[in-house]
């Protein structure tokens, strides 16, 4: 079986190596690895594991930290 949301995080490394590290640079990639994480725990339940995936914990507060940086860059600009 593949290991979920592997596509997703490969693509991020892609992106930071490609961008000089500059993470900046890869947040749409960021945010579909978190939406494939976030199906992957709905689909299979918390207690499942993936290497891709931060912890459902874990995920769930860097969810809202994007979000709330968002908001932040709206405010800046």
């Amino acid at each position: 079986m593949p290991e979920p949301c592997k596509a997703q995080a490969c693509a991020i490394q892609d992106c930071l190596k490609s961008n000089r590290y500059d993470e900046s640079k890869c947040t749409k990639f960021i945010d579909e690895l978190y939406a494939c994480c976030s199906q992957f725990y709905k689909d299979n339940g918390e207690e499942s594991r993936t290497v891709c995936c931060p912890n459902p914990s874990l995920l769930s507060l860097k969810i809202k930290q994007r979000q709330q940086e968002k908001k932040d860059a709206r405010l800046v600009n």
